[in-house]
């Protein structure tokens, strides 16, 4: 960092609690923008900080050992504590407290992430795996080395993924999904009706409208009385934010559990921050408040975080977070892409489908796009991603036909 940089530093101590995406990126944004006081970084598990997408895809098949982070913290000077757990929040004390003893901070980032939702009664039952950590992958990966009959309980993204890898691997695979289809919660039932086709091209078997009843050492009943053998069990049900810990600490929560974060992402509590998937955040672009529970948020946050934390105190004008949400999942010989929100929109536009296995499906709200889903199409992922953050109106018509570029629909 330059010597005009390390002397504007303010000369405070950071604390960044959680060691993801988040925690690190905010570590090292914050030197990247000239913070030159101390900055620690905690983390609940003993492992070197890792990126969590390689997880479900090439740690788990054996082809990486891990995913680590290439950061290094000792030249970044940043203070690594790791395989701690923070176990509550003084904020008037400016304190943590951990299994360690108090940690004191003058600027705090929380970074905890979301945590996997269990399966009501399936907890301590052998042969049941989530998959969220490095530890989770290692445990699963001798599942599919030993090819066992596996159970995913959940349609959505991670279940898919897992089928995916467990396909690739030799492994049976059935895929129990509570709704009418795979990803109920998150698209159209129009959108991802061709999705649920995939599961049968690779060889898995997807049974919707099918409820757990309980899941037993070596196999799942479901609620109609069938009973599905199960070497290993895989439950993908979702997550929710990671913030039980700050039960009393005063600091302001959603119904979601999210840390509520203003637009620079600072938290109710003075001096205190919230980035990634524990925090929600006001967007004026959709005007609603977003929990975003994808990488690239994981990633873009920190650097407002970090500008918050530098323009404290100074008068400075405080930065801005709305970024279009995006987002990626490979599956099933796949690249699916997401870009934006579509919860408003008033109206939804194909490019390709039918028996073109490559495909878009774009959503306007009063013309303008607002969100794009690519299936095998980049490009209008790419394209798309522009013409949301400049807030671009399609022609609707062109917008329809594959053929035409989608930047070339814009009016």
């Amino acid at each position: 960092m330059s010597e005009q940089q390390t002397e504007k530093s303010p000369a405070r101590n950071v604390v960044i609690v959680g060691a993801g995406m988040a925690g690190v990126q905010s570590a090292v944004a914050l030197r990247q923008a000239g913070f030159a006081g101390p900055v620690t970084l905690i983390g609940a598990e003993p492992h070197q900080p890792y990126d969590r997408p390689p997880l479900s895809k090439a740690v788990l098949l054996g082809e990486a050992e891990h995913s680590a982070f290439d950061v290094d913290f000792e030249a970044l000077d940043i203070t690594l504590r790791l395989g701690l757990d923070v176990t509550a929040l003084r904020a008037a004390d400016h304190v943590l407290d951990t299994a360690e003893g108090p940690v004191p901070y003058d600027a705090l980032i929380l970074a905890t992430g979301a945590e996997p939702i269990t399966l009501p009664g399936s907890e301590g039952v052998p042969g049941v795996h989530l998959l969220r950590t490095l530890d989770d992958a290692a445990r699963l990966r001798p599942v599919l080395e030993r090819q066992h009959d596996v159970v995913v309980v959940g349609a959505g993204w991670i279940g898919a993924e897992f089928a995916t890898a467990a396909r690739a691997a030799g492994c049976a695979v059935t895929v129990v999904e509570a709704a009418a289809r795979p990803l109920a919660g998150t698209l159209p039932a129009e959108v991802s009706a061709p999705m649920a086709a995939w599961y049968a091209q690779s060889g898995a078997e997807l049974l919707t409208g099918a409820r757990v009843d309980r899941v037993e050492e070596g196999s799942v009943v479901l609620v109609d009385g069938r009973v599905l053998p199960a070497g290993a069990v895989v439950v993908g049900i979702g997550a929710r934010p990671a913030t039980g810990w700050l039960a009393g600490s005063g600091i302001a929560l959603g119904p979601d559990g999210s840390v509520t974060a203003d637009s620079a992402l600072r938290t109710s509590l003075p001096d205190v921050y919230a980035v990634g998937d524990c925090a929600s955040f006001p967007s004026a672009r959709y005007s609603t408040r977003l929990l975003v529970h994808h990488w690239d948020n994981a990633l873009q946050g920190p650097r407002t975080a970090a500008a918050s934390v530098m323009a404290a105190g100074t008068g400075a004008p405080l930065p801005v977070h709305d970024p279009v949400p995006y987002f990626w999942s490979e599956q099933f010989g796949r690249f699916v892409q997401y870009a934006g929100h579509h919860a408003d929109a008033d109206t939804l536009l194909w490019r390709g489908g039918g028996a073109d296995p490559a495909w878009s499906v774009c959503w306007l709200r009063e013309g303008a796009l607002v969100a794009v889903l690519a299936v095998g199409r980049p490009r209008d992922l790419a394209q798309g991603r522009r013409l949301i953050e400049s807030g671009a109106a399609l022609d609707p018509e062109k917008a329809a036909d594959p053929a035409v570029p989608l930047k070339s629909a814009a009016l």
